[in-house]
């Protein structure tokens, strides 16, 4: 009887909990990984105190920051993150960027942590200092014009590829093929250095996937959530290789023609 009652009491604290939560938990709106990017007018970037507080609060822009903050969430609670790891960018403007903050782990941001920045790394708004790898992932969306938002993050078996100077197998799974295409490799630079920041976005202007040696990976895309899609797809493809490397059967790949065909499925997916 005493143990009925105390697990009663405890449901009735979960409940609670959880209900609290829901009041609490920003509502994130879908987004579609291939629907529009963020649309600006160009040449009317916001430039003065005023409009760029009042540019970084409104709805439009409050509602990507609440995206990237449940992006950080979904990165940390599958451990592709840790610590403070792994950044967001959203591109707003010309001149214009959203970025995750520096020194706050991805999976408990808040949409006041997310950062406004300029293309040449300055910070515009934000309570918490933007974090300096965000160069690279300005240089990346400014050397490739279908960039419009990055994810860079540490995921475990894309990272163990990363380490292992072994490039993933082309031809194995058609989600890989569609979704990642090639996969670039960049060579090791210091986090955070100019050299980084040269070294990927020069891999990424043939490369939406970019593995970086030593380091972890980067992918671009439409909006956030098709930049996290790559991400994710990249690192259960990493996953799936080294188990059946392990089998020691070796890979069973896909005729060429098929592969051409799959080609063109993600031709079409990325116009």
């Amino acid at each position: 009887m005493e143990t009925q009652t105390i697990e009663a009491r405890l449901n009735a604290i979960e409940a609670k909990l959880d209900a609290l939560l829901e009041k609490k938990t920003p509502k994130v709106a879908p987004v579609n990984p291939f629907g529009k990017s963020y649309e600006w007018e160009a040449g009317k970037d916001a430039k003065t105190p005023e409009e760029i507080e009042a540019f970084f609060n409104s709805p439009e822009i409050t509602a990507i920051k609440v995206q990237m903050c449940d992006l950080g969430r979904r990165i940390w609670a599958k451990d592709f993150v840790d610590g403070n790891g792994g950044n967001i960018t959203v591109r707003v403007g010309d001149n214009l960027v959203l970025c995750t903050p520096t020194l706050v782990s991805k999976g408990f941001m808040k949409p006041e942590d997310i950062c406004l920045i300029d293309f040449e790394g300055n910070q515009l708004a934000g309570t918490q200092r933007r974090t300096s790898e965000a160069m690279t992932h300005l240089e990346v969306l400014k050397r490739v014009p279908n960039a419009r938002a990055c994810v860079h993050a540490h995921p475990p078996h894309a990272t163990a590829f990363a380490i292992s100077n072994e490039v993933p197998a082309k031809g194995i799974i058609p989600e890989a093929e569609i979704f990642l295409g090639n996969i670039g490799i960049a060579e090791y630079q210091t986090p955070g250095a100019p050299e980084l920041a040269d070294t990927v976005a020069e891999c990424a202007t043939q490369h939406q996937a970019v593995i970086m040696k030593n380091h972890g990976v980067l992918c671009w895309g439409k909006n956030a959530e098709d930049a996290y899609w790559r991400v994710e797809i990249l690192d259960a493809y990493c996953h799936t290789l080294a188990i059946a490397l392990q089998l020691g059967r070796g890979l069973c790949e896909i005729k060429p023609e098929k592969v051409r065909e799959l080609e063109k499925i993600r031709a079409a997916l990325i116009k």
